[in-house]
């Protein structure tokens, strides 16, 4: 009930924004090139995902997504602002023209992307809601947490997920709602739950916040979809277009083995005409963006490749160390896949 009051509250906020929203949409690429910075709404605080660093630079896959835009559009990745929206501010930061670009862990539903006024212009991780308990619990499967009581935070896909799953195996729960994620994981600790249910790749970063990590545990069970990626307002197709192809852009790097240290020498000397298009040698695929021919080279040079970002916020070099699985490259294994620049 909490989730389907927090979406009335949203839709009736984005009413009351319309007409500043209306204002905003069409004009954003114009906007970021005028004021020479992207506005982007992050997570409050996710490791790996979006968080800062004890001297307050912000890191993580969904701060790169932006500043690969940046890059693409400005030529220079640091040219971002930086917005942390809780889970219940982000879609009306978006509506009302606060934000240019909402990177902040967010599912890719059909009512946010047809009935909200929002286009997603990719995924930049591809996820599944998961649960954390403590070993004490002595819990192997969700399965067995008939009963429990479940920490939530509103504002999210979660919860309906939670009681489709709950309701499908025959068991009962208690939900406990906080409005930030920092919250349901001090809950869990202070045992004020049972269990913590989200996104796996959340789950794995709450864990590493436990004055204990290891008396923790995510249990097997995946018991959603959940394709996280950039957010941006209908209208401004322009803005879309060059969201959307810079992601692109670091995943077909990835495919073809460009990276950040050898992108200005694979721009100067390749003779493949997929490197060549992609990286301004060939075309004039810029000029479709509205944006400089070398946009994938700076978006390469200064943030790098998609397996780049992965492996440094997320992966084997950071603290999470989460494995590529679905993440990985199409032809690897995984779901990543991008259209050719052509």
């Amino acid at each position: 009930m909490k989730f389907a009051k927090t979406t009335m509250a949203i839709a009736t906020a984005i009413a009351a924004v319309g007409i500043s929203a209306q204002a905003h949409a069409g004009a954003t690429f114009d906007n970021v090139v005028s004021k020479g910075f992207v506005q982007c709404g992050v997570s409050d605080g996710l490791p790996g995902f979006s968080y800062t660093d004890s001297s307050g630079k912000y890191l993580g896959i969904d701060v790169d997504v932006c500043r690969a835009v940046a890059a693409a559009v400005l030529g220079d990745a640091n040219k971002v602002r930086f917005s942390p929206l809780t889970a219940k501010e982000r879609f009306t930061a978006l509506q009302s023209g606060e934000i240019d670009i909402l990177s902040r862990n967010t599912t890719w539903t059909s009512s946010r992307d047809a009935g909200m006024g929002l286009n997603f212009a990719g995924v930049t991780y591809y996820d599944g809601q998961g649960f954390l308990v403590s070993k004490r619990l002595g819990v192997k499967s969700a399965k067995e947490l008939d009963g429990a009581s479940v920490c939530i935070q509103s504002g999210t896909t979660t919860e309906l997920n939670l009681s489709d799953y709950f309701r499908a195996n025959g068991m009962k729960f208690t939900p406990i709602n906080y409005d930030k994620s920092d919250e349901t994981v001090k809950a869990l600790e202070a045992g004020r739950c049972d269990v913590l249910t989200s996104d796996q790749s959340q789950l794995y970063a709450q864990r590493i916040k436990l004055a204990k990590p290891g008396d923790y545990v995510v249990l097997p069970e995946v018991i959603s979809k959940e394709p996280l990626g950039p957010v941006v307002r209908q209208g401004d197709d322009e803005w879309f277009h060059v969201v959307r192809w810079s992601l692109f852009a670091m995943i077909n790097a990835e495919e073809l083995g460009v990276t950040s240290k050898n992108v200005e020498e694979q721009a100067k000397s390749s003779t493949k005409p997929d490197v060549r298009r992609l990286l301004g040698a060939e075309g004039e695929y810029g000029k479709d963006l509205k944006i400089g021919k070398d946009w994938a080279v700076q978006i390469i040079k200064q943030v790098g490749n998609y397996g780049e970002m992965f492996e440094r916020n997320v992966g084997a070099g950071s603290a999470l160390k989460i494995e590529r699985g679905q993440n990985a490259l199409w032809n690897k294994g995984g779901l990543q896949y991008a259209p050719p620049v052509r």
